[in-house]
């Protein structure tokens, strides 16, 4: 046995007992005849004292950090306590140690405050793992999956595994594809989704699904985006939206308070999508903090059942907003007093590529009551109040507005809006609040190709409500101009996303279960019959014989663990990441392979030069 007790387990109640202990030398410290070693493992940390028989010893036998060790002696209470340590009231005196492995100088000191940057921590991550900060994100990350087992253990799923080598269904992001060795030519892809086979699972009967398991994106990288990640990957038979928003709604407040010991006792807030980009500029909104979106003009070809507030800025005579398609602004709270030079730096903002606007327009609503603006040629001090009213400000705050393209402003408006949030402190990583978004378009369209796109996946179902607008009209565009003319532009996805504090976590839909309607759906996306019999002829086969109706969900279970954890970075939250460019530095892979392997596989590698 090489230890007794681990190193964050002994307390005063331990005194005098004769304990082993195991673990990493943390910390080395020489007070003439005696020796400090402060011992770690993955429980904590434990202070031994080498007296003065045992220094001869250490002379001969030298600790360094991060060596290997066990130590014997008698658990002593400690003349200097430590309040920061578990075992900080005891120390073991050693009376016997033996050193099990000797460790090379560590390229970066083995603490919460290191000296290593990403690149080496990634090198050296087997070190990095080490680290007490990386430790607790790898135990919240268990405490999340545990958590999310034992709910769906409750609830009557079944954990079931589905296959990573599957065929490949380009559509949408590209497939990892692996080329198979028996069948020269051919290739596997690993799966983005178990998506058909957890609908072939329902077909079989198995109505509550459930699979936390490895997808694969080969997406153009992106900054902290992994070409594998982690799903919790649901699915339901004889469900309608419902039930589905009601069970995961309860996955995720039973993982608040088991992981994080927080009663979400409110109900989970729901937005359509039309009113989430009216309100927020964007489909996965943060409300934990107000701060909505004015709408003081937009096109006339979007949101056909909002009005806008054209009126209060037209007929002025300012070119900048006569000549732009969406005019928006938000009120930023206590900020009236922001000066030129604030203002000036929140224009170089959005006009930076990332955001793409040309400018930014301000009114100040002073705490007197008195307005000035940067467009003060062009309103009167009474026609500015109703604008800033309008846009809910009250004196001591500030009206930032943007105008130019609809689809460009709308979105930096959205990032302005977090961006003040996070200058005035609103985005706390401690508060957590969740809503549902639903009724997301189901298509989007492509202008390269002049045609539809699912906006999911192709095997949503449109809301019952719109299954004849999309049975009784053909998908083909006749004029590009006016594809927001067409029926299908208005037709919504039975689909819904969870949001937490401004992130996607979740996203699903209820499925198309007919073949009939599942061949349409193919159809709309411009897929001929033989291409979708060649896709996915084994599932509209498996249609025909007593398709229940089912509907599923997939979280994101890397960006769930960051977000609880209070981090921006999903790397952090998982125990061997890929860097930003989709390598695996440890590794040093991807990397070549030999010419024997290549020729198993009859292939041949045309690398560009």
């Amino acid at each position: 046995m090489y230890r007794t007790h681990t190193c964050g387990e002994l307390r005063i109640s331990n005194v005098s007992a004769h304990v082993t202990l195991a673990g990493w030398v943390q910390t080395i410290r020489k007070f003439g005849a005696i020796t400090f070693v402060d011992l770690r493992d993955r429980y904590g940390i434990t202070q031994l004292l080498f007296g003065e028989e045992l220094n001869a010893r250490l002379e001969a036998q030298s600790l360094g950090r991060e060596f290997v060790i066990q130590a014997e002696g008698i658990v002593n209470e400690r003349s200097n306590k430590n309040p920061h340590l578990s075992t900080g009231d005891i120390e073991v005196v050693v009376k016997n140690f033996r050193i099990l492995n000797k460790s090379a100088v560590p390229p970066f000191t083995i603490q919460d405050d290191t000296d290593g940057g990403d690149d080496l921590r990634m090198k050296y991550r087997f070190l990095d793992l080490r680290r007490n900060a990386v430790k607790k994100n790898l135990e919240l990350r268990y405490a999340v999956n545990r958590a999310a087992r034992e709910y769906l253990h409750r609830n009557g799923f079944m954990d079931i595994e589905t296959p990573f080598l599957i065929k490949s269904t380009p559509e949408g992001a590209r497939d990892f594809v692996v080329p198979s060795r028996i069948n020269p030519g051919q290739f596997y892809a690993l799966p983005q989704s178990p998506q058909t086979f957890k609908q072939l699972l329902m077909v079989s009967g198995y109505d509550r699904y459930y699979q936390i398991v490895k997808c694969f994106r080969d997406e153009d990288l992106r900054a902290d985006r992994q070409p594998e990640f982690t799903q919790i990957d649901c699915e339901m038979s004889f469900v309608e939206q419902e039930d589905i928003l009601n069970m995961f709604e309860g996955l995720i407040k039973y993982i608040f308070k088991e992981v994080k010991g927080i009663e979400y006792s409110e109900k989970v807030e729901r937005l359509t999508w039309e009113d989430a980009m009216w309100n927020y500029g964007n489909d996965k909104p943060d409300i934990r903090f107000e701060m909505k979106v004015s709408n003081l003009k937009k096109p006339a070809s979007v949101f056909i059942t909002k009005k806008d507030n054209r009126d209060l800025i037209a007929g002025a005579g300012f070119a900048v907003f006569d000549n732009a398609e969406t005019v928006v602004a938000i009120a930023v709270p206590g900020c009236s007093e922001y000066s030129r030079k604030q203002t000036d730096e929140l224009t170089e903002w959005v006009k930076r590529p990332q955001i793409g606007m040309g400018g930014l327009g301000f009114i100040r609503y002073n705490k007197d009551g008195t307005l000035k603006s940067s467009m003060d040629k062009f309103f009167s001090e009474e026609k500015l109040k109703a604008i800033a009213e309008t846009c809910g400000a009250h004196a001591g705050d500030l009206v930032l507005i943007l105008a130019g393209p609809e689809e460009r402003t709308r979105k930096a408006i959205s990032e302005l809006r977090l961006e003040m949030a996070e200058r005035l402190g609103m985005r706390k990583s401690d508060e957590f609040r969740l809503v549902w978004v639903l009724d997301f378009p189901l298509f989007e369209y492509d202008a390269e190709e002049n045609r539809w796109v699912a906006r999911h996946h192709p095997f949503t179902s449109p809301k019952p409500s719109d299954i004849e607008i999309m049975t009784n009209n053909s998908p083909v565009i006749e004029k590009a101009s006016d594809y927001l003319k067409h029926p299908y532009a208005g037709i919504r996805a039975n689909a819904y996303d969870m949001v937490l504090n401004g992130n996607e976590i979740g996203g699903g839909s209820i499925r198309i279960y007919q073949r009939e309607l599942q061949e349409k759906m193919f159809a709309a996306l411009g897929m001929s019959k033989e291409e979708s019999l060649h896709k996915f002829g084994f599932l509209l086969g498996a249609f025909e014989y007593g398709a229940p109706p089912h509907g599923g969900i997939a979280f994101g279970f890397d960006r769930l663990c960051a977000i609880l954890g209070g981090s921006e970075s999903i790397r952090d939250f998982i125990a061997f990441p890929k860097n930003n460019a989709g390598r695996d530095v440890m590794l040093d892979a991807p990397a070549p392979i030999d010419t024997r392997q290549l020729d198993e596989l009859n292939l041949k590698i045309n690398a560009p030069k």
